[in-house]
């Protein structure tokens, strides 16, 4: 009967069990309408498309894209660190439930001749060994929580690594169109300023012009020479860049990228800025590197309750079911049953005040999780507006630089035409070209400007993996 007591006493204890330490509440370091109201968002439901970078229709940007999401090393390091997290989940989860292990035994003594009558012993045993440590306060389930929260953080943290490899790609494949649209505008320069070295030398030759025109000529000539090699190094540069964020090695990339054929930096992306602002209101809390910073919060939450139920007395029960005997013939017989069971309680009383500083340094854990936090969407919320505002400025720049170089164009073209009719200095064609050659190189920087800015506001968006 007292067996019986026992184990309903037992059972009791286990139903009025309770969790202890503090339950998790997700942090709100300020409103989603607040955000929104600073931003200047409409809320208007809008959502991101995790392919975003296919509004520019160029395929190889694509190619290199999709093959990075997919081949990249980092990324790839991201799914394994999700898969770990799985892992621990799993085992975690087992910590607190019942463990059954099957085990024999065999135990032979032979006696010493100087104790006496002792025999020689035979000690047979085969059955189920049980353990179970009771999650009374509830340790078990906060490290469930905390396993939880660990997975989920490295879900939102592979999905950010996969926003940045994407903005990264799209970003260096922009500078690599830019620098090869820089390329093609000196070799342009460079014939031109040749057709005009010979003038120049036509006249110096016939007397009609001095020989710092000609020299100045032919400074400018060599000038944008030299300036050729160094702009294929930079697209070498960015070509090995690229092979990188891939996966790959530079003479293996998926696509041909040395094509400058309707180079899209030879123009400004024309995007309608109205929808820089059709946003919702949470666009800034559901971002992967915010919710990894939050889960982050949560798993820190949970482990103050495990601190707390260290306080706690613990509760364990082994058993053992199965076949004892001394002689093995006799071991399987109704008589060699055996089973039993041990009730164990602990109580912490005495620890120098380890488990009281173990409380609180999870505690200062916490906080520092949680300004971590903080400054997450504080940055969050600054590179949004950054983008946005840069968006605006660069494209009434880019307009300025188009009626400049269309200007400048026809500036050129009229001190040219006066500088072979012999009634201008060639001080004067020379500044006019010199003016031209920036406008354009201004111009191309731009472009290239516009398409950077657009990738920094669908990165500061969250990629789409909202």
């Amino acid at each position: 009967m007292l067996k019986y007591q026992s184990f309903f006493s037992l059972l009791l204890l286990c139903l009025c069990a309770c969790t202890v330490g503090p339950d998790y509440k997700e942090p709100v370091v300020f409103e989603d309408e607040q955000i929104a109201k600073s931003l200047q968002l409409t809320d208007a439901n809008g959502k991101i498309s995790k392919k975003w970078y296919e509004q520019f229709n160029d395929k190889a940007l694509n190619v290199l894209i999709e093959t990075a999401l997919s081949n990249n090393p980092t990324i790839k390091g991201g799914i394994e660190k999700l898969r770990q997290a799985r892992a621990v989940a799993a085992i975690n989860r087992a910590e607190y439930l019942p463990e059954l292990n099957a085990g024999s035994q065999y135990d032979y003594a032979k006696a010493s001749k100087n104790i006496g009558l002792a025999a020689d012993t035979n000690y047979f045993q085969i059955g189920l060994d049980a353990s179970w440590e009771i999650d009374i306060w509830g340790a078990g389930r906060r490290l469930n929580e905390q396993s939880l929260a660990e997975f989920e953080q490295a879900y939102f943290s592979l999905h950010n690594l996969q926003v940045m490899i994407t903005a990264e790609v799209a970003n260096t494949y922009f500078l690599l169109k830019t620098t090869q649209a820089q390329l093609n505008n000196a070799k342009k320069n460079l014939e031109l300023q040749q057709q005009i070295l010979q003038t120049v030398k036509n006249k110096y030759e016939s007397g009609l012009d001095d020989a710092a025109a000609y020299h100045q000529a032919q400074y400018l000539t060599e000038t944008t020479k030299a300036l050729i090699p160094t702009l294929k190094n930079q697209i070498n540069s960015y070509k090995n860049a690229l092979a990188t964020l891939v996966g790959t090695l530079p003479d293996n990339l998926p696509v041909d990228i040395s094509n400058t054929h309707n180079n899209p930096a030879q123009k400004a992306y024309r995007y309608d800025i109205d929808k820089l602002y059709e946003l919702p209101a949470d666009i800034i809390r559901s971002r992967p590197d915010v919710k990894t910073a939050e889960r982050t919060v949560a798993a820190q939450n949970a482990a103050i309750g495990q601190a707390i139920a260290e306080l706690y007395p613990n509760l364990s029960i082994s058993g053992l079911l199965g076949f004892q005997s001394g002689a093995g013939s006799k071991l399987f017989n109704s008589d060699s049953q055996t089973y039993g069971y041990t009730p164990k309680i602990s109580l912490p009383l005495f620890n120098w005040g380890k488990l009281q500083n173990n409380i609180r340094l999870q505690k200062a854990i916490k906080a520092e999780t949680f300004e971590n936090y903080r400054q997450t969407v504080l940055q969050a919320v600054e590179e949004l507006q950054n983008a946005i505002n840069a968006i605006q400025t660069e494209y009434q720049r880019n307009k300025a630089q188009q009626n400049a170089v269309a200007n400048m164009q026809k500036a050129f073209y009229a001190t040219r035409g006066k500088y072979e009719n012999g009634l201008i200095e060639f001080s004067e064609l020379l500044t006019s070209e010199q003016d031209l050659i920036k406008a354009q190189t201004d111009l191309i920087t731009s472009n290239g400007v516009v398409y950077q800015n657009i990738i920094a506001f669908y990165k500061a968006t969250g990629g789409g993996y909202n």
